[in-house]
């Protein structure tokens, strides 16, 4: 996750008071969807790095640092013109979901990036999309995966 801030970025965000703005990407994708969702937090479409952000109202709780716990966001979509249900009802697995974080006044510049998540839990009903923002959790995993025994490395013994 990138989490180096820009120069600018800090000075608005140490100052008690600025003028400037920041912005919520979201990029759905998913290797059945012709076309990534991208949507913002901005009251209009923005365009980032060439791509097309569309303006869609959205909440979105970011994940804490909690020691032992695998990070988890939530994520909360209007579902104003049924593209995002629509998307998600399509979908086999869970669709991966990137989050970047861009000052207004330079929205091709990423201040921080939340990659990897997948969204899970997904439930819907006639004005919200929502469900769970979380990471494959390698730490649960055992650790060598393989059991050093003769019927598994006859070799060894």
């Amino acid at each position: 996750m990138s989490r180096d801030p820009s120069l600018l970025a800090r000075q608005a965000l140490y100052a008690p008071e600025t003028a400037d703005a920041f912005l919520i990407l979201l990029t759905l994708s998913h290797a059945s969807l012709a076309e990534p969702i991208r949507v913002t937090s901005d009251a209009v479409d923005t365009v980032s790095r060439g791509s097309q952000f569309v303006a869609f109202p959205f909440d979105l709780t970011l994940p804490d640092d909690t020691e032992g716990q695998s990070p988890e966001a939530r994520l909360r979509i209007d579902n104003v013109d049924r593209q995002v249900v629509k998307a998600v009802r399509s979908l086999n697995s869970a669709p991966s979901v990137l989050i970047e974080i861009v000052r207004v006044a330079t929205p091709d510049v990423i201040e921080a990036q939340f990659q990897d998540f997948r969204l899970t839990n997904v439930t819907y009903d006639s004005q919200v999309v929502e469900g769970n923002l979380s990471i494959e959790d390698f730490t649960m995993e055992p650790f060598p995966a393989a059991v050093f025994a003769p019927g598994n490395f006859p070799g060894l013994f």
